[in-house]
């Protein structure tokens, strides 16, 4: 007796969930009406303009400003003076060591140091000491790399005091060479 229970019962759950499934469209049978065309015509195909001339040399800022002067940059003010000790950190640009600007260094640089590689990023972020740097991976004192700033021809990097870390050369499209204040020699390039 409960077996023809049950198949009543299932019957009608599949009818309900067949009567379910069945819903009325109010597109009827043929579906959703059809979409109304696209406007078609003629695609325009013409030359993208040239891009902006760079930057004059020497200015790193691109709106008219020109970097400081060294002697503006320098706590004695001795930049240019040639009689300067060497042991005043005080660098003059020269005409194999043309001054830097702050455009032409900034970005990501992999780094080569005594003691590993690593990665150091170079941006236009006003910082403590100069700009920001970020080092990731950097062994000894290349590890405490937080900002930067250029000095004439040499890019300087620097602790988040402000103190210097290194002091580095150009030495060809994109690279730089020097020590840092430890003794370590350091390379970035690109």
């Amino acid at each position: 007796m409960l077996h023809p229970i049950r198949i009543g019962a299932v019957t009608a759950a599949l009818l309900v969930a067949a009567g379910c499934s069945r819903s009325m469209s109010p597109y009827s049978d043929n579906g959703p009406p059809p979409l109304a065309p696209v406007p078609t015509g003629q695609v325009a195909a013409n030359q993208l303009p040239p891009p902006p001339p760079p930057p004059p040399p020497g200015d790193g800022f691109g709106n008219g400003e020109t970097m400081s002067s060294d002697a503006e940059m320098s706590p004695g003010g001795n930049q240019g003076d040639l009689s300067a000790s060497p042991d005043q950190n005080t660098q003059v640009a020269s005409a194999s060591r043309p001054a830097l600007s702050r455009n032409s260094v900034l970005g990501a640089y992999k780094v080569t140091t005594d003691g590993g590689n690593c990665q150091i990023i170079l941006s236009l972020t006003k910082w403590s000491g100069g700009y920001r740097a970020a080092s990731r991976g950097c062994p000894g004192k290349v590890a405490d790399v937080s900002a930067w700033d250029v000095s004439g021809s040499q890019v300087v990097l620097k602790d988040s005091a402000g103190t210097n870390v290194a002091n580095l050369n150009s030495s060809g499209d994109a690279r730089y060479e020097g020590r840092t204040t430890g003794g370590q020699s350091i390379t970035l390039y690109r």
